[in-house]
């Protein structure tokens, strides 16, 4: 993310796109194992896989971060069923935070426990099927953040017992500025309140509240401004979060407090009133996720695609490749060569549709049906664009698992 000011956020004048700047010829990330080449070889590219030894390595960071506070683990940053089950079943995890009504009611349909879904729905029909289900309606636990969200849910069939969590904006204020997202509009106790209150008084079971640091978690610490603004949020956070949590365990009798994010899970753990953190894209280790002083994921999800096309000397072109991630434009959204060639995108191109074009001295090497490997800037956006995910360990392909998309789920 970046930081969202009260101004045009299209105004960065460290935006590549705006200055000029070239991309770098490749990521930080080492090169990828020569293992992933043997372990699918045969298989056709575009191709995703999943390193095991990787993921296991990350998740086990996450835990050792969170020192002992259960990690919900984000759903939207891992999108394939089998992965998520791989984290619940390590010591640390401990539910899902989920991003449908539609998602969390298939992952509780498929013996699933303890689902958050961490966003407010409008989907009257699916949180209707909710309520009506009393499985799901144990299991589930849907967002609320306004007096609209609690009059919409009591409008509902049977709403009494239907469990919410309030979200709690978690942006840090200076005066006039405001750095972080725009989520929710809850921010002091007496709003907390108000919202729990109300969702109590119309049969809402209030269960939860959530306290997601944006401008923590998913900020690299790429200068001292930027170490400066996570740290005097950091700090007002944990005040704020205090008093909203004391305010509302006066109302309502809460089973969890929720805060943090993969880049936030170290500083997050240590406040007290904090009874579990999130986190999802730690696992994977995207590009985003590069550049934070407390942790380095390693990376363990990337893409391969194939080459198709020899334009001329110093370009090859690849079968392909645009899978943008969600967010502010710019360079960083793009996939990034995962190391090892000196290669780049061809800036007037960029990452296109159905090929992209490369460029530098490492195409004299690649030859038409060779591989490129790729790593997306985002975790589990990825997963919208594979059917499946080929898991690998060492030159072994472990399994091949289908993603949510495998598996004809789409939730938006």
């Amino acid at each position: 993310m970046t930081l969202h000011r009260d101004v045009d956020p299209a105004v960065d004048p460290d935006d590549p796109a705006r200055t000029g700047a070239v991309e770098p010829l490749e990521t930080a990330a080492p090169a990828p194992p020569r293992s992933w080449d043997v372990a699918t070889v045969g298989l056709p590219a575009p191709l995703a896989v999943v390193d095991l030894d990787a993921f296991d390595a990350n998740a086990e960071d996450l835990v050792r971060r969170a020192n002992g506070v259960p990690i919900r683990v984000a759903s939207k940053s891992v999108r394939c069923r089998p992965l998520l089950r791989r984290a619940l079943a390590r010591p640390g995890f401990s539910g899902v935070m989920a991003y449908s009504v539609r998602e969390a009611s298939w992952l509780v349909d498929s013996g699933f426990e303890d689902v958050y879904v961490a966003y407010p729905s409008v989907d009257v029909l699916a949180l209707s099927e909710l309520a009506l289900d009393g499985l799901a309606a144990s299991q589930v636990t849907v967002t609320v953040d306004s007096l609209d969200h609690v009059r919409m849910l009591a409008a509902l069939t049977r709403p009494h017992g239907l469990r919410v969590a309030v979200d709690v904006d978690s942006s840090l204020r200076v005066g006039p500025v405001h750095i972080g997202v725009r989520r929710s509009p809850v921010r002091s106790p007496e709003d907390a309140v108000a919202v729990a209150r109300a969702a109590s008084d119309a049969g809402l079971s209030v269960v939860g509240l959530m306290f997601y640091d944006a401008q923590i978690a998913g900020l690299p610490d790429t200068s001292p401004a930027v170490r400066f603004v996570k740290a005097r949020s950091a700090a007002s956070l944990v005040d704020r979060r205090r008093a909203v949590v004391r305010a509302v365990r006066d109302v309502a009798d809460l089973e969890f407090v929720n805060g943090g994010g993969t880049g936030s899970v170290h500083l997050t753990a240590l406040d007290p009133v904090v009874t579990e953190v999130a986190a999802g894209s730690g696992l994977y280790g995207p590009t985003l996720f590069d550049g934070y002083d407390a942790f380095s994921p390693r990376p363990a999800a990337a893409f391969a695609l194939a080459v198709t096309r020899r334009p001329g000397p110093g370009f090859v072109t690849v079968s392909g490749g645009g899978y943008i991630a969600s967010g502010p434009p710019g360079w960083e959204r793009l996939p990034a060569l995962f190391g090892g060639r000196d290669l780049r995108m061809v800036r007037r191109e960029g990452a296109g549709e159905v090929q992209t074009p490369l460029q530098g001295k490492g195409a004299r090497d690649l030859q038409i049906g060779d591989r490129a490997w790729f790593r997306h800037a985002k975790a589990g956006e990825l997963c919208e664009r594979f059917n499946a995910l080929h898991l690998v360990s060492g030159t072994d392909l472990v399994e091949t698992v289908p993603t949510y998309r495998g598996e004809g789920r789409n939730f938006g």
